[in-house]
């Protein structure tokens, strides 16, 4: 329960209703709401903010207690009530509810309904306080329990107790004393009606002897204990419970926002920068319903690989719901790994966005609402996917080509070895046999044997070998003597020597044999 007490204790005069309605002009909710902040502070009214969410439309309910005890007479307190109201009426909207109650030994119920008509309210006051009456304050709570407990109770509620003196029940009554079961029962009530209501009090005792106002406190939690100067501070005090309502209405809209912030999202696919140099989007978007946003000292980065980010203003301001697109610029490239051919690579960035979050709706609302605005912005998609060309764009083609130079001359060398060009004349001759050889010409590496004397076929190359005496080619025979793979039969020859295949003599001429002369034997 809070309390805001004088410095001397409260005076009344005659003449305070028309003081009273100067200063309520000056404090009423409507004047509150509409009050403008310094100039160049940069942040909306509370008026401005109250207009964007709409406030009128949403409904209040106002439980309003008026003391019609005996002593409210004295020094027309009564009427100055009366006055004042009249303005707080005033500055309430169409869809708000007003149940105003009367209590001295009792309370009666003067009007239940819309508020908006504010002279009809007003009427149903009666013209002067009850001489004889007590002041139950307890059955004057349990009323305005009883009002904010119906069906179609508002969100927000507020009960404002106006009395000058203490408790001081009427023979009978439930509540006898200022504490005791009938008390707690109360209690209970407006803790049930708190858990699905933001529900609050606001006493305001009109006399230095009015103990009772604080009884609210007693019974709803949220209470103000309003302690005016004077009665001439009456409509400004009493305001207070105008604008606390309308806080409250504001408070429970934008719980809805409550941890919602600014989310970042980097649009489209891999970026090129192959150049060194790119263009990007990014999208900044409120995720909040009411509250408008701005992000301040907003930069961005990225690292793994590193790129400057560049392009985005210091400061931007969403709307509520809003998303604003910004093109970024990025500078920086794409390291080669260890091989430097010319390829495309694709790399994943990870997204920095520093700056902070906040709105100008902060500091008109303090400290009655408070926002739940995450100061950091949310990154939904950290990893930002780059390409770019890197590498040589000759290197590969070299390298192929370095390839097949050696693989060439791998492939000459071993020909060089393996198949060497041959020489001199190979005679064919069946191995027991008196019969003329014949004669095979080597020239070439490979030389197909189809002798016609023995028959059969096979074929002969060479193979290098170094000696002491330096390299010579040995030959390799191949020979069937039936044309089939099953009967082949293979030797080596030297140079100028003799070797049996398959039952054929295979004799290695280096050097062509002279031709016989004309009618000698050969």
């Amino acid at each position: 329960m809070k309390h805001i007490s004088p410095s001397w204790p409260l005076r009344f005069g005659p003449g305070c209703a028309a003081v009273l309605t100067a200063a309520l002009l000056a404090a009423s909710p409507v004047a509150a709401a509409h009050a403008t902040p310094a100039a160049g502070s940069g942040a909306p009214s509370r008026a401005e903010i109250y207009r964007a969410l709409a406030l009128d439309q949403e409904p209040a309910d106002y439980v309003i207690l008026v003391d019609t005890s005996g002593s409210m007479a004295k020094d027309g307190r009564y009427n100055t009530v009366r006055s004042t109201l009249r303005r707080f009426l005033d500055g309430l909207t169409a869809k708000d509810h007003v149940a105003l109650f009367t209590f001295d030994s009792q309370p009666e119920g003067r009007y239940i309904g819309a508020a908006g008509d504010t002279g009809k309210i007003v009427s149903k006051l009666p013209s002067k306080p009850e001489a004889a009456g007590d002041t139950d304050i307890g059955a004057a709570l349990n009323a305005a329990l009883t009002e904010l407990d119906r069906d179609d109770a508002a969100s927000v509620a507020s009960v404002v107790l106006l009395t000058d003196g203490r408790h001081h029940p009427p023979r009978g009554s439930r509540y006898p004393k200022s504490e005791g079961p009938s008390w707690d029962a109360l209690r209970k009530r407006a803790q049930v009606i708190a858990g699905h209501t933001d529900l609050a009090g606001y006493a305001l005792p009109l006399g230095s002897g009015a103990t009772g106002a604080r009884l609210v406190g007693n019974v709803v939690r949220n209470t103000s204990v309003l302690r005016p100067q004077s009665i001439q501070d009456l409509g400004s005090y009493l305001a207070r419970a105008g604008e606390g309502a309308r806080a409250r209405k504001a408070g429970l809209l934008l719980a809805e926002d409550s941890g919602k912030g600014v989310s970042a999202t980097w649009q489209g696919g891999a970026t090129d920068v192959t150049d060194g140099r790119a263009t990007a989007k990014l999208v900044l978007r409120s995720t909040t319903r009411h509250l408008p946003l701005t992000v301040s000292g907003l930069r961005a980065s990225l690292t793994g690989p590193s790129l400057d980010v560049g392009g985005l203003p210091d400061e931007v301001t969403l709307e509520p719901g809003a998303s604003r697109t910004f093109e970024v610029r990025l500078r920086g490239r794409l390291t080669a790994s260890a091989l430097p051919y010319r390829r495309t690579e694709h790399r994943d960035a990870t997204l920095h966005l520093r700056g902070r979050v906040g709105s100008s709706w902060e500091r008109p609302l303090a400290p009655d609402v408070e926002l739940d605005v995450p100061g950091a912005m949310r990154v939904g998609q950290k990893a930002v996917p780059l390409r770019a060309t890197v590498g040589s764009a000759v290197l590969l083609p070299a390298l192929v080509t370095a390839v097949l130079l050696l693989g060439l001359v791998a492939w000459l060398w071993w020909r060089r070895i393996n198949r060497p060009l041959l020489h001199g004349e190979l005679l064919l001759a069946a191995a027991f046999g008196e019969e003329q050889p014949d004669r095979v010409g080597l020239d070439g590496r490979r030389v197909a044997l189809r002798p016609s004397s023995v028959g059969g076929r096979g074929r002969v190359q060479g193979r290098l070998r170094s000696t002491e005496q330096g390299p010579r080619i040995d030959l390799r025979i191949r020979y069937t003597p039936d044309g089939s793979t099953a009967r082949e039969s293979r030797a080596t020859c030297r140079p100028g020597g003799s070797v049996v295949v398959g039952g054929v003599s295979f004799t290695h001429l280096p050097e062509p044999a002279p031709a016989p002369a004309e009618g000698l034997p050969r």
